[in-house]
């Protein structure tokens, strides 16, 4: 396998093809995005009560980097969930022979990870109790509080990484799809009678 090369357009060109990417969804891309990230808003928003509710408490108030961190993860990761959703069939069928065939998709470990850093990041420290566990009540506002803003940036970059490999590989990894067509399981050896 040789060596991937990169050239100093290499940046340019992802984000050109993950705005192209963009461009090329569907209304149900884009429904599935919306959704999404209401879904992420409320799984990190009501656990780290950011939005106030009678289930969970905070001892240590809300910071104002919490809420542009909580918003732009959760938008982030419906964004990124979104891109697995596939086209309907007969968005499929409209469309052009070289669309990509998306038959298995693993879920993106960045992504998984980012969502847990921003829980951890917009979380009570002394609330989380990981952190109460590990360093104790003061150690936790003394270690742990202060190295939050830093697990936000990382949640951001993780996130937002991720989401433009998917966008990328949704434009630059096109591969054909075989219509009607079927490959066998596993080829037959050389010499072998039917």
């Amino acid at each position: 396998m040789s060596p991937v090369i990169i050239t100093p357009t290499e940046p340019g060109r992802t984000l050109e093809a993950a705005a192209a990417a963009l461009r090329s969804w569907t209304p149900r891309q884009h429904l599935a995005a919306a959704v999404f990230s209401v879904a992420f808003a409320l799984l990190i928003g009501v656990p780290t009560v950011l939005i106030p509710n009678p289930v969970f408490g905070r001892q240590v108030p809300v910071q104002a980097w919490n809420y542009p961190v909580w918003i732009a993860s959760s938008i982030l990761g419906g964004m990124l969930a979104a891109t697995y959703v596939r086209q309907s069939r007969r968005e499929v069928d409209a469309t052009a022979a070289n669309e990509p065939a998306d038959t298995v998709d693993a879920p993106s470990r960045f992504g998984m990870v980012g969502g847990l850093l921003a829980w951890f990041a917009v979380g009570c420290p002394v609330c989380n109790k990981l952190a109460l566990l590990a360093l104790g009540y003061s150690g936790a506002i003394t270690w742990f509080a202060p190295v939050q803003p830093y697990l936000a940036a990382a949640a951001l970059l993780m996130t937002a990484g991720a989401l433009l490999v998917r966008l990328r590989g949704q434009i630059l990894c096109l591969t054909p799809r075989a219509r009607g067509s079927r490959q066998p399981a596993s080829p037959m050896p050389r010499g072998a009678a039917r």
